[in-house]
Formats: C-alpha cells, structure tokens, sequence
C-alpha cells in the first residue's frame, strides 16, 4: 500500500477518531492542519517531525499537534497503524 488509508471509528460533537494505515512514500509529506489532533501509534514505527524536530516513534508513543503546527510524516514502516483524535473546526 502506498499513502494512508483512514477509517473513521467514531466521534462525537466537535471531535473525530480515526484509525490511519500508514504504507510507503516516495517522499516525507508536510501538514498543517486547521484542526487540533492528538495520535498515538497503536503498532509499526514512523519519524514524525513536528516544528523541524524529529521525533521517532513506536507503538505507544503519542504526539499532540495543535491547529497549525507545521508537521512532516519524514518516514514510517509500512502497516503502521495510528489512532487519531481530531478537533472538528468551527463550521465542520
């Protein structure tokens, strides 16, 4: 598998939990989001880098990101699994 996969487990008002399915990239992939979001790998390994700081990740380790927080998914094992807690923004 190539990318992510996300499937929505559930939520409620003003929050999302999603489960995330990492595969390869050709290439680190950048983010920032409009919304806050908390992730914890569930299983697999993955490089995160959030404000230019790399952080090495594996099962149990956990990242809040907040709205706005320039993030680089640098690398992650295929079949790493995430679960992710996001803040739904205003208007969503």
């Amino acid at each position: 598998m190539s990318g992510e996969r996300t499937i929505r487990i559930g939520g409620g008002t003003g929050f999302s939990v999603e489960q995330i399915l990492s595969g390869v990239f050709d290439d680190p992939v950048d983010y920032v989001q409009d919304h806050d979001e908390w992730v914890v790998v569930l299983g697999g390994a993955a490089v995160l880098a959030v404000d230019g700081e790399d952080r090495a990740m594996a099962a149990g380790d956990w990242c809040l990101l907040p709205a706005g927080t320039p993030h680089t998914l640098v690398r992650t094992e295929p079949g790493t699994s995430w679960l992710a807690v996001r803040s739904v923004p205003s208007g969503g």
